[in-house]
């Protein structure tokens, strides 16, 4: 797995900070590691990205950026009202698999969800992802409405004939209510693929060395960690 393609079932659900963990349990099994971000938008020129923010949390990995935007939009949006080319599919191809020439593993992150546009042909992230034949790691929230856009997601995936390799859910929190502690159970099922994985509320607050060092205890054997799928279950279930 040369290439790993991480996309989210929307905004704000861990997707980065995920990234960020898989970096790092990578590296902790000795691998090189590189981190593609294919369009950062909201961002001004002088301030971090989310691919820097993985480089802060996971340690010495290499990052890439293709472009970016200052406005908090869709990347297709975001290019237009800045009068700047777009990102496309096959840029994004192209520059995850020339940085797989020299790491290990290198991670695409998507914007937001697996069909948000990249350009004003309606590429997106699936789009390049059947490009690169990589496999796709879907990153979810845990709480209601994730078994809809979960199920949904997967199912473009099969439709494009594009591996997923697994759900990991982005933030779990400490005292989840009766429907996540449901949704660990019916994930797999909808996804139609493993449960890899569980981050802690606020993982990304932690300090780079405590991160790097729980980092493997968050994600399955699949992406380098120890988590295990059927012990999270029990411990989650309703009345455990």
């Amino acid at each position: 797995m040369p290439i790993l393609v991480i996309t989210g079932t929307g905004t704000e659900v861990g997707k980065t900070v995920t990234t960020a963990a898989v970096a790092a349990s990578a590296r902790a099994a000795g691998r090189s590691v590189a981190v593609l971000k294919a369009a950062q938008t909201g961002v001004r020129p002088d301030e971090r990205g989310d691919a820097d923010e993985v480089a802060r949390l996971a340690g010495a990995v290499t990052t890439a950026e293709l472009a970016r935007y200052p406005d908090p939009l869709a990347p297709a949006t975001a290019a237009r009202r800045a009068g700047r080319e777009p990102v496309r599919p096959h840029e994004i191809a192209e520059a995850a698999a020339k940085l797989a020439t020299e790491h290990d593993l290198v991670l695409v992150e998507g914007a937001g969800g697996l069909l948000v546009r990249f350009d004003e042909a309606g590429g997106t992230l699936a789009d390049a992802a059947e490009l690169l034949r990589a496999p796709v790691l879907v990153v979810a929230s845990p709480g209601l409405g994730t078994l809809n856009t979960t199920e949904l997601t997967a199912r473009e995936l099969r439709s494009r004939k594009v591996e997923l390799l697994g759900v990991v859910i982005g933030s779990w929190p400490d005292s989840p209510d009766l429907a996540m502690r449901c949704n660990v159970t019916d994930l797999p099922d909808v996804a139609g693929a493993p449960l890899l994985g569980a981050l802690p509320a606020g993982a990304g607050s932690l300090t780079p060395a405590d991160f790097r060092a729980s980092a493997p205890a968050w994600l399955a054997p699949r992406l380098d960690g120890t988590w295990e799928a059927e012990t999270f279950r029990r411990s989650t279930a309703p009345g455990a």
